[in-house]
């Protein structure tokens, strides 16, 4: 008869003793037990070094079934040897001890038995280690393990696209006249002079992690300092959109409230210097209350901050003055362009120069003005001013339509020599009769070359 395999019972053994004893149904494993969490759960292990992959890890750990083995007992109890005393070197230096080594307890020797220590010739000793080999070893440094991102954040998730530049439409040249008349179905990619033109704003529009603070110098009047500080205040304030002055730090009288655009008031540095209390209080002081010093230049998104414009004033301006009021408008201004005067040895022209982030020697292609320049940056390396060179950069402005070719090359070749970089300026005839600077009719030359020049500037910043 072929025996049948055993049942398994229907209920439980207590249900055939106790009439009525119903057995409670297994409780649910819970959701969250049932599933990994990717973003809790510890990383997988890695696949074995050797390259092997898991079906084949798992294939050799199955081995065909084999002769019935008798059950392994539980594993006997280990009972530490008991060495003798350590035996002695020929010069009397003991040999190391021996560590206990664990054994089966039927194999052990009785407690009072010793095992008998090898002889002398037996004992290999491990030679002694440099001390250079030791310093090394604990000198070097630990390898640290990268970490493990195994998800995507929320800010990795916006910082993607940071590194990546699209290559829109054409707008300039040929190729913007190409997609224009095609309507749009034919798309050229852009020529490197309208990517140089944007990738100059970006340099511009980029944030900086304070207020920075741009003075414009030169010794010697007709440098085109006050219409390089316009000029400049005009494209980071087109650019950025705000949040830049340009103040006239003549020690006396400068012609910056002339060039600007004039407001309602005459209110100049004198006038607030002697009201600077009522911003003492940071938390009552509101940047609306400099509207009644500076002007604003309108669609030039900009402010200026003139020097004393009253003949009847005397005294000029002290360091103390220039930086009390440097902070304050480091309170509410990104970005401070700095008129400077031409008195090298003034008080608030120094302070100027020590408070600068940046320096920029205006000169035309003139001998004279650019001689004046370049002694000013001797006087300055020789005033051990820090890092003269990588803290300065040059614009050279064309006087008229004309200029002497191999000047400029003297001057574009000593001034690269001295700053970090030298950018050109073309003539601009809007710009010769002295008068408010009219921002809108400045020629597209001298607004792409300004563009370029602070591209130059904030890269330096």
């Amino acid at each position: 008869m072929t025996p049948q395999p055993p049942q398994e019972p229907t209920s439980s053994p207590l249900a055939a003793l106790i009439p009525g004893f119903e057995p409670e149904p297994p409780a649910a494993q819970p959701l969250t037990d049932q599933l990994d969490d990717p973003l809790t759960d510890p990383l997988p292990e890695a696949r074995p070094a050797s390259g092997e992959s898991d079906a084949d890890a798992v294939a050799d750990e199955q081995v065909e079934p084999g002769p019935a083995q008798p059950a392994r007992s539980e594993p006997e109890a280990t009972q530490p040897v008991r060495l003798p005393r350590p035996a002695e070197r020929p010069n009397g230096v003991p040999l190391p001890r021996q560590q206990a080594v664990g054994v089966p307890a039927a194999a052990a020797p009785a407690p009072e038995a010793e095992v008998e220590a090898p002889a002398l010739s037996e004992v290999a000793v491990p030679p002694a280690m440099p001390a250079a080999a030791i310093a090394a070893a604990q000198s070097a440094p630990t390898e640290a393990k990268p970490e493990v991102r195994r998800f995507m954040s929320a800010s990795d998730f916006l910082d993607r696209r940071v590194a990546s530049t699209e290559d829109g439409p054409a707008a300039w040249g040929w190729q913007g006249s190409v997609r224009r008349w095609s309507g749009g179905i034919i798309r050229p990619r852009r020529s490197q002079a309208e990517v140089a033109y944007e990738q100059d704003r970006a340099a511009i529009q980029q944030d900086f992690d304070g207020p920075r603070t741009i003075a414009f110098i030169n010794p010697k009047g007709g440098a085109a300092k006050t219409t390089g500080v316009l000029a400049a205040g005009y494209t980071f304030g087109t650019v950025r959109g705000g949040g830049v002055v340009a103040w006239d730090n003549n020690e006396t009288r400068g012609t910056l409230g002339i060039r600007g655009i004039r407001g309602n008031h005459r209110n100049t540095t004198r006038e607030l210097l002697s009201d600077l209390e009522r911003f003492n209080d940071v938390t009552q002081s509101r940047i609306g209350d400099l509207g009644a010093f500076v002007r604003s230049q309108g669609d030039a998104h900009f402010d200026v901050l003139a020097s004393d414009e009253r003949p009847d004033v005397t005294g000029t301006i002290r360091a103390q003055d220039f930086v009390e009021v440097h902070k304050l408008l480091e309170r509410f201004y990104r970005i401070i362009l700095v008129d400077t005067g031409n008195n090298l040895r003034a008080e608030n022209w120094l302070a100027a120069a020590e408070a600068a982030d940046l320096l920029v020697v205006t000169s035309t292609v003139r001998e004279d003005t650019g001689y004046s320049g370049l002694w000013m940056l001797d006087a300055l390396q020789d005033a051990g001013y820090p890092n003269l060179k990588y803290k300065t950069v040059t614009v050279l402005s064309d006087p008229s339509e004309h200029v002497d070719p191999q000047l400029t090359r003297d001057l574009v070749d000593v001034y690269g020599q001295r700053t970090r970089a030298v950018y050109r300026v073309p003539y601009d005839p809007v710009l010769v009769p002295g008068s408010v600077v009219p921002y809108n009719q400045l020629s597209s030359g001298t607004r792409m070359s300004w563009l370029k020049a602070c591209a130059g500037m904030a890269a330096a910043l």
